[in-house]
């Protein structure tokens, strides 16, 4: 069932390789300021390196150092970097380890599927994770695959769940206390099952836990789903890796929308638990600690699922500090949690949408008048199912204490129906009948508050959830933020620009036009003393030629450094 393929590494690979020293607790927790070795480089989910090599006096004499064709497929991967190897995941199941210096190849580990995993949905592999002397594949196909980071030897492979039933991963693991922790997704058809949180011994994959993202029947939440069936309880897909606060000894993973995505699809007027909630969980039990429900029964495929930013707010005079968790979903809207306690905090929307209504003083989303749908009844919301954001992670940088966020500007019109196939368990073609998700895309419209410019990357104060600055773009962006040490913050377009912005003011100091979009997560990572940023292109199919999906790396010239 798999195929690894062991290229000749040159002499510098080879000692790197011999020289590895395995990746501890400890490194994870605070990681060398050169490595990447998390899928947003801390586990509290910032998205930012201290590095300052390249900073805003030199950022204009980045040039390309080197740059490497991907496998094809839909590709949005986020490369690791450790001890001078690059790691990195790619579509349809390959991973590869590269010199980082100069992307030569050391080892490429190729999976083959039983059936194709780009059936319904095209795959993806979004991340990795390393711990020890192994790195840690989530795969299509709903496996966790340990590879030997050295060789790329399969050291284990657990199959997780039943890729027959649509289960699959899309995103990588979470390493904790010899954990590794992974969210499942693939769970939009119907099945005597639900989607969950795992965690498995990461010396030879034994599942040590199983959490239900859904609220069965019979079980505490369960009657938020009314009187349907646990073959009825489809989504609380958990596809967006979690963060981890070792000072609460708490997992932060979130879950997304119940589907099929309407309420008159579903069938059920309830909160549907624990579908739109940030979960608390206890990493040697998965116990639910506490969880947080941002858009009760929520009704538009406008979900919270994405990256738990961890920030510890300062305290002021009369007001002691805070640990807080950062969250923000397809709505645009900041929320702030206590992390200890799931309580809320505060809710500062970016003013992109008009559907809900939020108490600002309990946080309770309410839907506005005419926005519930109505079956058969076209409708028209902001934003559109992709959201003012989606997948692409924003940055935090501790100096401006700002997130940096990337944002996409589109309303919708659409058709919601109420007769929905219950036997959709059979068919891979979920996504593209109105019978299985209920829900009819007519139109995607522009937005009224930005009809020719459909994205920005803003600057987004944590404390008061003032904007700050705001870079728009005749299109919108591609790939994650990332910010660093040198008083940088990376953003894109899909007109295949990549901006380099200062922090602070949000002035484009370096601007370069790729080849293909910016896609996944770009990273930087030091060698030998001289920095690189490295950043994935990809095609926005899953029929991309080879040659667009690729990873472009810049440094500056060695007499700059």
């Amino acid at each position: 069932m798999l195929v690894v393929a062991v290229a000749a590494a040159g002499l510098l690979s080879q000692a790197q390789t011999t020289e590895f020293k395995p990746v501890t607790e400890a490194m994870l927790a605070n990681p060398d300021p050169a490595d990447w070795i998390n899928w947003r480089r801390t586990r509290d989910g910032w998205g930012y390196s201290p590095l300052s090599q390249i900073d805003r006096e030199n950022v204009d004499r980045l040039q390309l150092v080197w740059s490497r064709a991907l496998s094809s497929g839909i590709s949005q991967p986020t490369p690791l970097v450790y001890g001078g190897l690059m790691y990195l995941p790619q579509a349809r199941g390959v991973v590869q380890a590269l010199d980082a210096r100069t992307g030569d190849l050391v080892w490429e580990y190729v999976r083959e599927f039983a059936f194709s995993p780009d059936v319904g949905l095209p795959s993806r592999m979004r991340s990795l994770a390393m711990y020890g002397t192994n790195v840690y594949v989530a795969t299509p196909d709903a496996h966790i695959v340990a590879l030997d980071a050295r060789t790329g030897a399969v050291v284990w492979d657990h199959e997780v769940a039943d890729q027959a039933l649509g289960y699959r991963y899309t995103s990588g693991p979470l390493v904790v206390g010899g954990r590794i922790v992974a969210g499942m997704t693939g769970c939009e058809r119907y099945k005597d099952d639900v989607c969950f949180i795992s965690a498995h011994d990461a010396r030879t994959g034994e599942e040590l836990w199983r959490t239900s993202t859904i609220a069965r029947p019979g079980e505490a939440g369960g009657d938020t789903w009314g009187d349907l069936p646990l073959n009825r309880r489809a989504g609380g897909d958990a596809w967006i890796p979690g963060s981890y606060d070792p000072a609460t000894n708490l997992i932060y993973w979130s879950v997304a929308q119940a589907k099929p995505w309407a309420r008159i699809s579903r069938g059920t007027d309830g909160d549907a638990l624990y579908t739109n909630s940030l979960l608390a969980l206890d990493p040697d039990s998965g116990r639910i600690v506490w969880y947080h429900q941002f858009i009760p029964g929520e009704t538009h495929d406008l979900d919270e699922v994405f990256e738990s930013v961890l920030i510890d707010r300062p305290g002021r005079p009369g007001r002691p500090g805070r640990r807080s968790v950062f969250k923000m979903g397809k709505l645009g809207v900041l929320w702030e949690l206590d992390r200890t306690t799931g309580d809320f905090v505060a809710a500062h929307d970016l003013g992109y949408q008009n559907v809900l209504d939020i108490d600002p003083g309990t946080g309770r989303a309410s839907y506005r008048p005419g926005m519930l749908p109505v079956s058969g009844v076209e409708i028209d919301f902001c934003p559109d199912i992709q959201g003012v954001r989606n997948w692409r992670a924003t940055a935090y940088h501790p100096a401006t204490q700002a997130l940096y966020i990337s944002v996409a500007l589109a309303c919708q019109r659409a058709v919601v129906s109420d007769e929905i196939d219950p036997d959709n368990l059979g068919d891979f073609s979920w996504y593209g009948r109105l019978s299985f998700t209920g829900f009819d895309t007519i139109a995607t419209l522009p937005h009224p508050a930005s009809p020719d410019e459909r994205g920005a990357l803003i600057a987004m104060d944590v404390a008061t959830g003032r904007v700050l600055w705001r870079h728009s773009t005749r299109t919108p962006p591609t790939a994650a933020t990332l910010t660093t040490g040198g008083g940088l913050v990376i953003g894109s377009d899909s007109d295949r620009n990549v901006y380099l912005h200062d922090v602070e003011t949000g002035d484009v100091l370096f601007e370069t036009r790729l080849p293909s979009v910016a896609q996944g997560f770009p990273v930087t990572y030091a060698v030998e003393g001289r920095q690189y940023i490295a950043i994935p292109t990809g095609g926005p199919r899953a029929s991309s030629p080879p040659g667009i999906n690729a990873l472009y790396v810049f440094a500056l010239p060695v007499t700059s450094r």
